[in-house]
Protein backbone atom coordinates (compact mmCIF):
# COMPACT_ATOMS: atom_id res chain seq x y z
CA UNK A 1 0.00 0.00 0.00
CA UNK A 2 1.11 3.56 -0.58
CA UNK A 3 1.59 6.02 2.25
CA UNK A 4 -1.66 7.75 1.31
CA UNK A 5 -3.58 4.51 1.57
CA UNK A 6 -1.98 3.75 4.92
CA UNK A 7 -3.11 7.01 6.47
CA UNK A 8 -6.60 6.37 5.12
CA UNK A 9 -6.54 2.90 6.67
CA UNK A 10 -5.47 4.34 10.04
CA UNK A 11 -8.26 6.91 9.85
CA UNK A 12 -10.76 4.14 9.13
CA UNK A 13 -9.42 2.01 11.98
CA UNK A 14 -9.60 4.83 14.54
CA UNK A 15 -13.01 5.99 13.29
CA UNK A 16 -14.19 2.41 13.73
CA UNK A 17 -13.16 2.35 17.38
CA UNK A 18 -14.84 5.71 17.93
CA UNK A 19 -18.04 4.30 16.40
CA UNK A 20 -17.93 1.44 18.91
CA UNK A 21 -17.43 3.54 22.05
CA UNK A 22 -18.94 6.93 21.25
CA UNK A 23 -22.47 6.27 22.52
CA UNK A 24 -21.62 3.84 25.32
CA UNK A 25 -22.57 4.78 28.86
CA UNK A 26 -20.47 4.03 31.92
CA UNK A 27 -22.09 0.63 32.42
CA UNK A 28 -21.38 -0.52 28.85
CA UNK A 29 -17.81 0.76 29.11
CA UNK A 30 -17.35 -1.63 32.03
CA UNK A 31 -18.27 -4.73 30.03
CA UNK A 32 -15.68 -7.43 29.40
CA UNK A 33 -13.45 -7.64 26.32
CA UNK A 34 -11.45 -10.43 24.72
CA UNK A 35 -8.36 -9.17 26.56
CA UNK A 36 -8.16 -11.02 29.85
CA UNK A 37 -8.84 -8.76 32.82
CA UNK A 38 -9.62 -5.68 30.73
CA UNK A 39 -12.95 -3.92 30.50
CA UNK A 40 -13.92 -1.87 27.44
CA UNK A 41 -12.66 1.31 29.13
CA UNK A 42 -9.33 -0.34 29.97
CA UNK A 43 -8.78 -1.52 26.43
CA UNK A 44 -9.70 1.89 25.04
CA UNK A 45 -7.05 3.44 27.27
CA UNK A 46 -4.50 1.00 25.86
CA UNK A 47 -5.38 1.99 22.28
CA UNK A 48 -5.30 5.65 23.33
CA UNK A 49 -1.68 5.04 24.30
CA UNK A 50 -1.00 3.94 20.71
CA UNK A 51 -2.53 7.14 19.34
CA UNK A 52 -0.38 9.20 21.74
CA UNK A 53 2.71 7.21 20.73
CA UNK A 54 1.87 7.90 17.08
CA UNK A 55 1.78 11.65 17.74
CA UNK A 56 5.22 11.55 19.36
CA UNK A 57 6.73 9.40 16.61
CA UNK A 58 5.28 11.39 13.72
CA UNK A 59 6.45 14.66 15.26
CA UNK A 60 10.00 13.31 15.64
CA UNK A 61 11.25 12.18 12.20
CA UNK A 62 14.74 10.70 12.03
CA UNK A 63 17.10 9.46 9.35
CA UNK A 64 16.93 5.92 8.02
CA UNK A 65 17.48 3.18 7.30
CA UNK A 66 14.63 1.21 8.85
CA UNK A 67 15.45 -1.82 11.00
CA UNK A 68 11.89 -3.22 10.84
CA UNK A 69 8.90 -3.18 8.52
CA UNK A 70 5.19 -3.53 9.22
CA UNK A 71 5.53 -7.32 9.60
CA UNK A 72 8.92 -7.87 11.24
CA UNK A 73 8.04 -5.24 13.87
CA UNK A 74 5.57 -7.69 15.40
CA UNK A 75 8.08 -10.49 15.83
CA UNK A 76 9.46 -8.65 18.84
CA UNK A 77 6.07 -8.74 20.59
CA UNK A 78 5.11 -12.40 21.06
CA UNK A 79 2.86 -11.59 24.00
CA UNK A 80 2.37 -13.48 27.24
CA UNK A 81 5.62 -12.38 28.89
CA UNK A 82 6.10 -10.63 32.22
CA UNK A 83 6.28 -7.22 30.54
CA UNK A 84 2.86 -7.73 28.96
CA UNK A 85 1.39 -8.71 32.33
CA UNK A 86 2.85 -5.62 33.99
CA UNK A 87 1.51 -3.41 31.21
CA UNK A 88 -1.95 -4.96 31.56
CA UNK A 89 -1.96 -4.18 35.28
CA UNK A 90 -0.70 -0.62 34.65
CA UNK A 91 -3.54 -0.02 32.18
CA UNK A 92 -6.15 -1.23 34.67
CA UNK A 93 -4.85 1.07 37.38
CA UNK A 94 -4.54 4.03 35.01
CA UNK A 95 -8.08 3.57 33.69
CA UNK A 96 -9.41 3.46 37.24
CA UNK A 97 -7.89 6.90 37.90
CA UNK A 98 -10.53 8.48 35.64
CA UNK A 99 -13.55 9.80 37.49
CA UNK A 100 -15.83 8.02 35.00
CA UNK A 101 -15.16 5.59 32.14
CA UNK A 102 -16.65 8.09 29.68
CA UNK A 103 -13.71 10.35 30.47
CA UNK A 104 -11.47 7.95 28.55
CA UNK A 105 -13.80 8.19 25.56
CA UNK A 106 -13.51 11.98 25.66
CA UNK A 107 -9.70 11.88 25.59
CA UNK A 108 -9.75 9.25 22.84
CA UNK A 109 -12.00 11.46 20.69
CA UNK A 110 -9.55 14.35 21.08
CA UNK A 111 -6.40 12.31 20.48
CA UNK A 112 -7.26 9.83 17.73
CA UNK A 113 -8.21 12.47 15.13
CA UNK A 114 -5.02 14.38 15.96
CA UNK A 115 -2.97 11.23 15.29
CA UNK A 116 -4.78 10.74 11.99
CA UNK A 117 -4.08 14.34 10.95
CA UNK A 118 -0.40 13.89 11.85
CA UNK A 119 -0.32 10.69 9.78
CA UNK A 120 -1.82 12.46 6.77
CA UNK A 121 0.75 15.27 7.06
CA UNK A 122 3.79 13.00 7.52
CA UNK A 123 6.30 12.43 4.72
CA UNK A 124 5.55 8.94 3.34
CA UNK A 125 9.22 8.63 2.40
CA UNK A 126 10.34 9.51 5.91
CA UNK A 127 11.41 7.45 8.92
CA UNK A 128 10.36 7.49 12.57
CA UNK A 129 11.34 5.65 15.72
CA UNK A 130 8.97 3.87 18.11
CA UNK A 131 9.29 1.07 20.65
CA UNK A 132 13.03 0.94 20.00
CA UNK A 133 12.65 0.40 16.23
CA UNK A 134 13.14 2.58 13.16
CA UNK A 135 10.33 2.26 10.59
CA UNK A 136 9.25 3.94 7.41
CA UNK A 137 6.23 6.14 8.03
CA UNK A 138 3.83 3.89 6.04
CA UNK A 139 5.01 0.87 8.05
CA UNK A 140 4.42 2.68 11.34
CA UNK A 141 0.88 3.50 10.20
CA UNK A 142 0.30 -0.12 9.21
CA UNK A 143 1.35 -1.34 12.67
CA UNK A 144 -1.01 1.13 14.32
CA UNK A 145 -3.84 0.08 12.00
CA UNK A 146 -3.28 -3.61 12.66
CA UNK A 147 -3.36 -3.12 16.41
CA UNK A 148 -6.47 -0.94 16.20
CA UNK A 149 -8.35 -3.50 14.10
CA UNK A 150 -7.48 -6.37 16.42
CA UNK A 151 -8.52 -4.36 19.47
CA UNK A 152 -11.70 -3.22 17.72
CA UNK A 153 -12.62 -6.92 17.57
CA UNK A 154 -11.54 -7.30 21.20
CA UNK A 155 -13.95 -4.56 22.28
CA UNK A 156 -17.09 -6.17 20.90
CA UNK A 157 -17.91 -9.61 22.40
CA UNK A 158 -20.40 -8.08 24.87
CA UNK A 159 -21.44 -5.27 22.49
CA UNK A 160 -23.51 -7.14 19.86
CA UNK A 161 -24.66 -3.97 18.12
CA UNK A 162 -21.14 -2.63 17.61
CA UNK A 163 -20.13 -1.94 13.99
CA UNK A 164 -17.29 -4.01 12.53
CA UNK A 165 -13.93 -2.51 11.57
CA UNK A 166 -13.78 -0.98 8.10
CA UNK A 167 -12.64 -2.98 5.07
CA UNK A 168 -9.49 -1.00 4.25
CA UNK A 169 -8.26 -1.24 7.84
CA UNK A 170 -9.07 -4.96 7.92
CA UNK A 171 -7.10 -5.45 4.71
CA UNK A 172 -4.01 -3.96 6.36
CA UNK A 173 -4.39 -6.19 9.43
CA UNK A 174 -4.92 -9.31 7.30
CA UNK A 175 -1.85 -8.42 5.24
CA UNK A 176 0.16 -8.29 8.46
CA UNK A 177 -1.01 -11.77 9.49
CA UNK A 178 -0.30 -13.12 6.01
CA UNK A 179 3.21 -11.70 6.31
CA UNK A 180 3.75 -13.47 9.62
CA UNK A 181 2.98 -16.79 7.92
CA UNK A 182 5.67 -18.34 5.76
CA UNK A 183 5.51 -17.80 2.01
CA UNK A 184 4.42 -21.38 1.42
CA UNK A 185 1.64 -21.39 4.04
CA UNK A 186 -1.95 -20.47 3.18
CA UNK A 187 -4.66 -19.90 5.75
CA UNK A 188 -7.56 -22.39 5.71
CA UNK A 189 -9.98 -21.55 2.90
CA UNK A 190 -12.98 -21.59 5.23
CA UNK A 191 -11.71 -18.69 7.34
CA UNK A 192 -13.12 -15.25 6.68
CA UNK A 193 -10.99 -12.22 7.59
CA UNK A 194 -12.42 -11.87 11.10
CA UNK A 195 -11.85 -15.53 11.95
CA UNK A 196 -8.32 -15.28 10.59
CA UNK A 197 -7.54 -12.26 12.74
CA UNK A 198 -9.04 -13.81 15.88
CA UNK A 199 -7.22 -17.11 15.41
CA UNK A 200 -3.95 -15.53 14.30
CA UNK A 201 -3.89 -13.48 17.51
CA UNK A 202 -4.97 -16.32 19.79
CA UNK A 203 -8.36 -14.83 20.60
CA UNK A 204 -10.07 -18.07 19.62
CA UNK A 205 -8.37 -21.49 19.46
CA UNK A 206 -7.58 -23.50 16.38
CA UNK A 207 -9.84 -26.47 15.73
CA UNK A 208 -8.61 -29.94 14.86
CA UNK A 209 -9.55 -29.26 11.24
CA UNK A 210 -7.60 -25.99 11.31
CA UNK A 211 -4.53 -27.83 12.56
CA UNK A 212 -4.88 -30.44 9.86
CA UNK A 213 -5.12 -27.80 7.12
CA UNK A 214 -2.29 -25.69 8.51
CA UNK A 215 0.05 -28.60 9.11
CA UNK A 216 3.37 -27.58 10.66
CA UNK A 217 2.32 -23.91 10.59
CA UNK A 218 -0.30 -24.60 13.29
CA UNK A 219 2.58 -24.62 15.77
CA UNK A 220 3.31 -20.98 14.98
CA UNK A 221 -0.06 -19.80 16.25
CA UNK A 222 -0.75 -17.34 17.68
CA UNK A 223 1.19 -15.32 15.14
CA UNK A 224 0.80 -12.19 17.23
CA UNK A 225 0.06 -11.90 20.94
Amino acid sequence: MTGIQQDQALAEAYDGITAVVDDLDDAHLQRATRCQGWLVADLLLHVLGDAQRALVALASPIGGPADSDDVSYWRGFPGGDDGAARHAWWVRRSASAFDRPTGIVRVWKETAPAAVRAAAAADPEGYVTTQGHVLRVPDLLATLTTEAVVHHLDLTPELPDAPPPGPLAVRVAVSTMDGLLSDDTVRPAGWDDTEFLLKATGRIPLTDRDRLELGEAAGWFPLLG
